[in-house]
C-alpha cells in the first residue's frame, strides 16, 4: 500500500484546481479531484481525477473508506448545497476531517441596484417589475423557473448549451469566464439590457458584470446562497485550506 496521504477535493471550482495544483507537488500526498460531470469538456485539475456522482452520503462515505482518504476537502460551487451537505455527513459518518472552502460572496457598493432574493423562482416573480431584457446568469440547469415569462427577453449565458424548459424569447451564448468590464458592458449595451440577474457566486472571474451594471445604471436580482452545512469548519482561498491540511495530517 502507498505511504502517502491521501486527500479527495470536492472540486470543479478554480479555488478546487488552485488547490489540487499545490498539492499534487507535493510527493508526500496524492490528490484526488471529483467533478460533478455537468460540463461537458471541463479544466481538469493536477493530480487524479473521477467524474460523476458518489451516490449519495452512503457511497461517498463507502469511497472514502475504500480509498483510504485522509482528508476530504469541499471545494464546489457555493450553490452545490446538495454535495456539500451529502459532504459532511459521509465525512462523520466514514470519520475523516473536512474542511470547506468557500470564496466569499460579493458586496454592494455606492451606485448598485441590487434586489437580492432567496431562490430562482423569487427571482422570476420580481423580474417583470424591473425590466425587459434580463441578461440571464445563473446556469444552465435553473432556467425552468423562468420559462413562463414569455413577455420577456432573455440573453443567457451559459459554458454547454441549456435544455429546455426555458422561456420561449431566449438567445443563448456560450462563453466561459473570466470576463472584462469592457467585455460585459458592450454584451449589456448590445443586447439593450436592463436587467441582470446573476447568482452571488462571489468570485472575479465573473464580477465584471456586476460593475458593467452599476456603470449602466442596470438592477441587479441578485440570488442568495444557500446555508452550508453546520458545524463544517470553512477558509476562503487555497491557501489557508493547504495550511489546514498540514495541520490535520500533522
Amino acid at each position: 500500500m502507498s505511504a502517502k496521504r491521501h486527500i479527495l477535493i470536492l472540486g470543479g471550482t478554480t479555488e478546487a484546481r488552485r488547490l489540487a495544483g499545490t498539492l499534487a507537488a507535493d510527493p508526500a500526498l496524492r490528490v484526488t479531484s471529483s467533478l460533478a460531470g455537468r460540463v461537458a469538456r471541463p479544466r481538469l485539475p493536477a493530480g487524479e481525477v473521477r467524474i460523476g456522482g458518489f451516490g449519495g452520503p452512503g457511497g461517498l462515505a463507502r469511497w472514502l473508506r475504500e480509498q483510504h482518504v485522509d482528508a476530504l476537502i469541499d471545494a464546489t460551487h457555493p450553490f452545490a448545497g446538495t454535495i456539500s451537505s451529502n459532504a459532511a455527513q459521509a465525512a462523520a459518518d466514514a470519520r475523516v476531517p473536512l474542511l470547506a472552502v468557500r470564496r466569499p460572496g460579493w458586496v454592494a457598493g455606492p451606485g448598485d441596484d441590487w434586489h437580492p432574493v432567496g431562490s430562482l423562482a423569487e427571482a422570476a416573480r420580481a423580474l417583470p417589475a424591473l425590466g425587459e431584457r434580463a441578461f440571464l446568469t445563473t446556469g444552465r440547469m435553473g432556467l425552468a423557473a423562468f420559462a413562463h415569462l414569455e413577455g420577456m427577453w432573455f440573453l443567457v449565458r451559459s459554458v454547454d448549451p441549456p435544455e429546455p424548459p426555458m422561456p420561449p424569447r431566449t438567445q443563448v451564448l456560450l462563453d466561459r469566464g473570466p470576463f472584462t468590464v469592457e467585455g460585459e458592458r458592450e454584451l449589456l449595451r448590445r443586447h439593450r439590457i436592463d436587467v441582470l440577474v446573476t447568482k452571488d457566486s462571489g468570485s472575479s472571474a465573473t464580477s465584471a458584470k456586476l460593475t458593467a451594471a452599476r456603470e449602466a445604471a442596470v438592477p441587479v436580482l441578485i440570488v442568495h446562497r444557500p446555508p452550508p452545512p453546520p458545524d463544517v469548519p470553512a477558509v476562503e482561498d487555497p491557501a489557508e485550506a493547504a495550511q489546514w491540511l498540514r495541520r490535520t495530517l500533522g
